[in-house]
């Protein structure tokens, strides 16, 4: 950024949608900040009417594209209430920036990075572009170890590890952000430094309440990032609230040497604003009225997690998204399994059975599990556990579905015990409290309480020494 005084533009071609053009502007390049300031001629029509007396109004904008002297600018907080006339917009040279390091830490803000606690503005020693900066490949580190949620069907068999983006799929009216909130309230890296940052997208004030609250307690350990974008706030600001959060998590991890959690939700929100924006600008839509850069944009955001070799921290990524009308080829999903390591997938079917968290395991996958989990990370048995665990539910649902065909009386007795195991599995390892964190040990113990419904010979994924072990010679 220069610092010699940047000039001002006047010459306001059209105000639509989100977006404003300028003309006349020179020497503008691509994501530049802007400062845009609303003069009273400038105001919407109706404050003379009231006898309201009319004040500068200043906003933010970011531009979009420049060409031959035009510049088209997104406005962040709308362009409710503005004209043409009286408008001054003036262009930094820079892109949009914001201030990191641990002042954020406790603070809860909006979209935006505007407190909403009542304290003073995020302040730090430095600043850094919301874009982000491109991580050569060369120096990553893949992930490894595991990072723990207490959610005992997420550690037990779709364990995150540092590092990881692992997304969560859901529908309307599941529990996925109350799942998300919890994930975020209760995780940890053992014993080593870490947080969470958490970017709300699109919540109405009862949620944003209802994730307060649950995350009041690591906030005021001073543990937690809280960006909250409300559905009434403007469509702009919920295409910058995950990059204010992902530059701030980059920065608490690779300068400051911690373990970060990004929780980003609903990324569903963030991409409609995405289609908003691209309607107005005019672009030719892709896939359900997209634009046709969603997958590239996406990724955008999903890379910028990991591990960089020779720093300690690491940044993990749980993006939470909903499938509309449960269709998981729609291009959210679709493009977001493209990019992430794995998926966790909420069943509508176990939700009805009144199952919480309604975690399915069968379409569920941690693609680095085994980076994250086994001897020296979590417990010797960890993984042979996972592997039986699974495959047992498969025998089960398969039963199931003989079951439905030529009736429950006709089964055999070892797809009785599948089934047996399959209630013991979703009321014993699946099922847990809203505010219940269990331990990893407590965890795999109940999977083997689950195993235990089963005869040896149905255990096949599992060393006989350590069934002997876990369940007795008798077993």
């Amino acid at each position: 950024m220069t610092d010699w005084p940047r000039p001002s533009y006047t010459g306001i071609a059209r105000v639509r949608g989100p977006l404003v053009v300028v003309t006349g502007a020179e020497d503008v390049g691509w994501d530049e900040f802007a400062d845009i300031r609303v003069g009273p001629e400038g105001a919407a029509a109706g404050d003379e009417a009231t006898g309201n007396e009319t004040v500068e109004d200043d906003r933010h904008g970011l531009v979009l594209d420049t060409a031959r002297g035009r510049v088209l600018v997104q406005v962040l907080e709308g362009t409710g209430g503005m004209r043409t006339e009286g408008m001054r917009v003036t262009f930094s040279g820079a892109p949009l920036r914001v201030p990191v390091g641990t002042a954020w830490l406790g603070r809860v803000c909006d979209g935006m990075g505007q407190p909403l606690d009542g304290g003073p503005p995020v302040l730090g020693g430095a600043g850094a572009p919301v874009a982000g900066v491109p991580l050569n490949p060369v120096h990553r580190e893949p992930p490894a170890e595991p990072v723990l949620t207490g959610i005992s069907a997420v550690d037990a068999l779709t364990t995150l590890a540092r590092g990881q983006k692992l997304p969560i799929f859901s529908r309307a009216g599941l529990p996925h952000l109350e799942l998300a909130a919890q994930i975020a309230a209760q995780a940890s890296a053992g014993d080593e430094p870490f947080c969470v940052v958490f970017a709300a997208m699109g919540l109405t004030h009862a949620d944003a309440a209802a994730v307060r609250e649950t995350l009041e307690g690591r906030s005021a350990s001073g543990e937690l990032v809280l960006l909250l974008n409300l559905a009434d706030a403007p469509v702009i600001e919920r295409t910058v609230t995950p990059r204010i959060a992902l530059t701030v998590a980059e920065h608490l991890a690779f300068q400051e040497g911690r373990h970060v959690l990004v929780v980003m939700g609903d990324m569903t929100s963030y991409c409609e604003a995405l289609r908003e924006v691209s309607a107005a600008r005019g672009e030719i839509p892709a896939r359900r009225a997209y634009p046709g850069y969603l997958y590239s944009d996406l990724a955008s955001l999903y890379e910028r997690c990991g591990r960089v070799r020779g720093r300690p921290g690491s940044v993990t990524l749980v993006p939470v998204l909903t499938m509309p009308g449960g269709d998981i080829t729609h291009p959210v999903p679709d493009l977001t399994g493209y990019i992430t390591e794995g998926q966790i997938v909420l069943s509508a079917d176990l939700h009805a059975l009144g199952v919480y968290p309604p975690v399915d395991a069968l379409e569920s996958l941690s693609r680095l599990m085994r980076k994250a989990a086994g001897p020296g990370r979590t417990r010797a048995d960890h993984l042979d556990v996972a592997a039986q665990t699974t495959a047992a539910l498969a025998g089960a649902r398969r039963a199931r579905e003989l079951g439905e065909l030529i009736g429950a009386g006709a089964l055999s007795d070892t797809d009785r015990h599948y089934l047996d195991f399959e209630e013991a599995c979703r009321r014993t390892l699946i099922s847990q409290g809203r505010t219940e964190s269990r331990p990893l040990e407590q965890t795999l113990d109940r999977a083997w309480r689950a195993l235990a419904e089963l005869t040896r010979r149905e255990l096949t994924m599992l060393p006989r020494e350590m069934i002997d072990e876990r369940l007795g010679r008798e077993g």
